[in-house]
């Protein structure tokens, strides 16, 4: 099994800075973090045109987390500067899928 040591992060914002989103890559994981940053640029010049301005960030993946990430936490700054992490939220989702039916006259 091969451990994923960046990810590659990218935004698409309005001309004002004000509105941004995130944008897809065709290849958004990486063995290295030198070939996320050398894949970079590429992937920036691929994405021309989705929206005004378009910045991506090389994000460092803790192997011993790899498999608990669960989200990206991120914000543009009104310089233009994108401050990204992988975070581990915590949230535990449990369902079962056996659902009792409910006397709800017998409830108190």
């Amino acid at each position: 099994m091969e451990h994923i040591a960046a990810l590659l992060f990218v935004v698409g914002c309005s001309s004002s800075m004000t509105d941004c989103r995130e944008l897809q890559v065709p290849v958004s994981v990486f063995e290295t973090e030198q070939a996320c940053t050398a894949e970079r640029p590429f992937a920036l010049g691929d994405l021309q045109g989705q929206a005004p301005h378009i910045i991506g960030r090389c994000l460092a993946v803790d192997p011993a987390l790899e498999d608990d990430y669960d989200e990206v936490v991120w914000n543009v700054r009104p310089d233009g500067t994108l401050v990204a992490s992988l975070e581990v939220s915590g949230m535990v989702v449990a369902s079962n899928g056996e659902r009792p039916e409910k006397d709800y006259l017998s409830q108190q």
